[in-house]
């Protein structure tokens, strides 16, 4: 029981750590390693200085849509790994961690709607860029389609997890 009380704990840190740094990082969309887009921000390479200069990226609604709900799977994951916590210490003896599997699921379904408006949309959202053909989807992108199963497995796992001591 304690082994998989751990490893339920590691994957949901671990799936925490990779739903932020898909959130925050500069990698969602890239022009051959010259220019990357992201959630907040549009980076061109400078061979002069050989330093990334950046600027706040295009405001459009879905892009809004796909900033607001990332953040909010960071949230949810975060507020759930908290809850877990609490209900670690607080909950009794037999007692399922529902709330904190509620949370994971919710912030599952909120990082999947957020890739998938990216993938649909990402001609709108990328309006004055270079053609897409050229471009590809970059490792942050990856990172956050790798989350949404891993939250929802995390979140099944919760809902099936009985506190024993």
């Amino acid at each position: 029981m304690a082994f998989l009380l751990m490893s339920v704990t590691v994957l949901h840190l671990v799936t925490l750590a990779m739903l932020f740094i898909a959130t925050m990082e500069k990698s969602w969309w890239s022009w051959a390693d010259i220019e990357n887009t992201d959630l907040w921000y549009k980076c061109m390479y400078d061979n002069n200085t050989e330093t990334w200069l950046c600027s706040s990226a295009n405001e459009s609604e879905w892009l809004q849509s796909v900033q607001a709900l990332m953040v909010l799977s960071v949230v949810l994951s975060s507020i759930s790994f908290m809850v877990f916590l609490g209900q670690l210490f607080i909950m009794s003896k037999g007692g399922l961690f529902y709330l904190t599997g509620l949370c994971q699921f919710f912030a599952g379904f909120a990082a999947f709607s957020a890739v998938l408006i990216y993938t649909f949309q990402r001609k709108d959202i990328l309006q004055d860029s270079r053609e897409l053909e050229k471009g590809h989807f970059g490792y942050c992108y990856i990172l956050a389609w790798v989350c949404v199963p891993l939250l929802l497995v995390s979140g099944s796992l919760y809902v099936h997890l009985r506190k024993r001591a």
